[in-house]
């Protein structure tokens, strides 16, 4: 119910209930009223009748008193008179006329005479007398001796002695009548007034009705988004204040909202359309505004880009749902695109995508473009799609770094899915748009520290790498309970091609050994040039005997290779001492020098040769 219906209930109701207890009122007051002036005009005229009885006697007429008492019948609002003699009168008169015995006779009265008679007291009842309703007065004639002339001049009795029960019937049915129409007159007018008063209020609930009804309508409409709703002014008081504030809130929102909707699409990158609630849309752009920003400040303090990648993969999966997506890393000097993580794994190969895109970035729509690829709408956009089941398609994001895509996110999505995907896409691509300047500079931290780990001119690792690194190694290798063959290499007679053919040509030598030292050690292995001419090998998992068979196919291949320089061929030896940890020591550094003893002992033995660590080549007056 409304609440102008409540109010008017509300109305109805205490009006009703005001009209029954007036009505009730009334009555019971136009009741106590009748019974009232029925008791003073009995005793009117019962004042009457012992005035006229006392004249009678002085006169000699009581034997008249009969018409006189039928005189007084007669008047209105008197229904019957009657005197009925006290046994004193009686036994001194006589018992008087028959016709004021007959109630007696009867029986119907005798209690209440006998009462009076006994009391000398007035009483009053209501009886019926010839199917009428009357109201009867018992009222005494006490005999005294006052005034002039008094009761004992005629009556032989005392002071007090009863002479006699007027008996007056008052007709209550006029009473009743006057009563029941003054009361039916009081409520009508009451009614009247009652109605009156609610079409008054009705007329002024109108405008109240109408504007809290327009307000509803109104903030319902603003629940759902929608701020264009407006507030008819209906007057100029308090009602139409509300109205003209809701108005002037409802028009601060609708330009508010926009203004807020269209900077978030903006930081979004991102045009929202005007379906929906565009309230709520615009608190869950916020809100994933603020989510985004915690991400960024997350990723900022990560290590590693793997970290990054990792927390994009965790947006991907546990925030947005999409169970299937690949992350691809471009490295952009060679060109190739390397899957990094595919449904949450890391290190495998292509799944949902033509593997040639690891060979020629360039095949990848969204790495060559640097825009999105969306073949949800667009199916068949890009050939190198791969899809996993019938019905699939995708959406690829770049994540540009230096105005180009340094990598590119897959999302690949069922057919049922795709509605909801459109929508994701924009607010994966706000965090990946955070995500592209700090790998950008996690990579180019990682680069600057590649560079400074590694020998400019070799580009193999330099001993700065191996002191920093070689712990974690060591760690490993006494978790898997393995072992490192360690190889000290010297190039023989190094500082004669630097005198004779200049450094420009003793550069080119130190370049020929590193290619031959990358072509024989695997990617777990460690190739490092340790300084000058010389270098070292970290063999993971290998023992000596393994280090020996790597260490002889070096010399022996760096024996056979012929460098060419201005005027022919140059040809080169190598010495190379060979010693395993934790075998020759539990300690790297000592292998390292057990190993370098060794290479000692191949140069001490001729040069261009490999030479295995003994305990007896240990000198330490001799070498440390």
């Amino acid at each position: 119910m409304n609440l102008k219906g409540k109010t008017m209930m509300f109305y109805v109701s205490t009006l009703a209930a005001l009209l029954v207890v007036l009505t009730a009122f009334s009555a019971l007051s136009f009741h106590y009223f009748s019974i009232y002036a029925a008791e003073m005009h009995a005793r009117s005229v019962a004042e009457t009748v012992k005035l006229g009885l006392t004249e009678s006697m002085i006169h000699g007429t009581i034997d008249k008193r009969q018409q006189f008492l039928a005189r007084l019948s007669a008047v209105p609002g008197v229904r019957q008179v009657r005197v009925i003699r006290g046994p004193a009168v009686v036994s001194q008169f006589g018992p008087g006329i028959a016709l004021d015995h007959a109630g007696v006779k009867n029986g119907g009265e005798t209690g209440g005479i006998d009462l009076a008679m006994a009391t000398g007291k007035a009483s009053f009842e209501k009886a019926s007398t010839g199917g009428e309703l009357v109201y009867r007065a018992l009222i005494p004639y006490v005999a005294n001796d006052l005034g002039t002339p008094n009761c004992l001049q005629c009556h032989a009795v005392s002071v007090g002695t009863v002479l006699g029960v007027v008996a007056i019937d008052i007709p209550l049915a006029e009473n009743r009548r006057n009563s029941i129409l003054a009361v039916g007159l009081i409520s009508l007018a009451v009614l009247l007034a009652a109605l009156a008063g609610l079409a008054i209020l009705r007329r002024m609930m109108n405008p109240l009705s109408d504007t809290a009804h327009a307000v509803q309508e109104v903030t319902a409409q603003a629940v759902g988004g929608d701020f264009s709703g407006r507030i008819q002014q209906r007057s100029a008081d308090e009602l139409g204040a509300i109205a003209l504030n809701i108005n002037h809130l409802m028009e601060f929102l609708d330009r508010e909202v926009t203004t807020i909707r269209t900077r978030v699409g903006q930081l979004m990158g991102h045009h929202l359309n005007d379906g929906g609630n565009q309230l709520a849309l615009t608190a869950e752009m916020v809100e994933g505004l603020v989510t985004v920003s915690q991400f960024k400040q997350a990723i900022e303090e990560d290590q590693t880009k793997l970290d990054i990648y990792l927390r994009i993969a965790d947006v991907l999966g546990q925030k947005y749902d999409f169970k299937r997506f690949s992350i691809y890393e471009v490295a952009a000097s060679k060109n190739r695109m390397t899957p990094i993580l595919v449904d949450g794994e890391i290190g495998v190969t292509c799944r949902y995508c033509d593997p040639q895109i690891t060979v020629d970035s360039s095949f990848c729509r969204a790495r060559r473009t640097g825009h999105e690829v969306n073949a949800v709408d667009f199916p068949g956009l890009c050939t190198m799609f791969r899809p996993a089941e019938a019905g699939d398609s995708h959406i690829c994001l770049p994540i540009t770094q230096t105005g180009t895509a340094g990598c590119v996110v897959q999302m690949v999505i069922a057919a049922e899915h795709a509605p909801l995907a459109r929508l994701l896409a924009p607010f994966v691509a706000v965090y990946l748009r955070e995500a592209g300047p700090v790998l950008e500079a996690k990579r180019l931290m990682e680069h600057l520290r590649e560079n400074s780990l590694r020998d400019a001119m070799t580009g193999l690792y330099n001993r700065r790498f191996l002191e920093e690194y070689i712990g974690t190694l060591v760690s490993g290798t006494q978790r898997r309970k393995s072992s490192i063959a360690v190889l000290m290499l010297d190039l023989d007679f190094f500082k004669q091609v630097n005198d004779t053919h200049g450094h420009e040509v003793g550069d080119k030598v130190l370049k020929a050994l590193a290619d031959v030292l990358l072509r024989n050690v695997r990617s777990s292995d460690i190739a490092v040039r340790y300084g000058g001419e010389e270098f070292l090998l970290a063999l993971m998992d290998t023992g000596a005997e393994g280090g020996m068979k790597v260490a002889e196919k070096i010399r022996a291949e760096i024996e056979a290779t012929k460098i060419p320089i201005a005027g022919g061929m140059l040809q080169k030896t190598i010495s190379i001492g060979v010693a395993e940890f934790p075998g020759d020591s539990d300690t790297f550094w000592q292998i390292v020098k057990f190993a370098d003893v060794a290479l000692y002992a191949a140069k001490a033995g001729g040069r261009n040769r490999v030479v295995r660590f003994t305990p007896e080549m240990w000198d330490v007056n001799a070498h440390y």
